[in-house]
């Protein structure tokens, strides 16, 4: 996959908490020079058992291994506090990604944050 450098989309990350959870979405381009940032804020994440992390990847415009990298960094700090895990905003990019690394069979995903914890409420 190949990008106009020219046209770099410069990585936002926001975290919403709530009382099921926490959303981060994650917006522009993730790659291996802003990896160290979303990464930081993952360390930062308040996670326990019984809440849910929502990646909300709908703001994605790219990623390459290094967003890959975080996405699984991401899932394994929840799992270590406890807490569950789903992507959500899921286009067709990610989707194409996602499908070849096999991810798509580890990550569940939803539309967007609100019907992956009214899915998480039911179980």
């Amino acid at each position: 996959m190949s990008r106009d450098r020219g046209l770099d989309n410069e990585l936002t990350v926001d975290v919403t908490e709530g009382p099921a959870g926490v959303v981060l979405a994650i917006g522009g381009d993730l790659d291996f020079d802003n990896s160290p940032e979303l990464r930081s804020v993952i360390g930062r994440l308040a996670l326990s058992p019984g809440r849910l992390l929502v990646l909300d990847l709908s703001g994605l415009t790219f990623f390459d291994s290094s967003g890959i990298t975080m996405l699984v960094i991401a899932r394994k700090v929840a799992l270590a506090a406890g807490a569950d895990v789903a992507v959500s905003g899921v286009g067709p990019m990610v989707a194409k990604i996602f499908h070849i690394t096999g991810l798509d069979m580890v990550f569940r995903s939803y539309p967007d944050p609100s019907a992956a914890f009214a899915a998480a409420a039911q179980n």
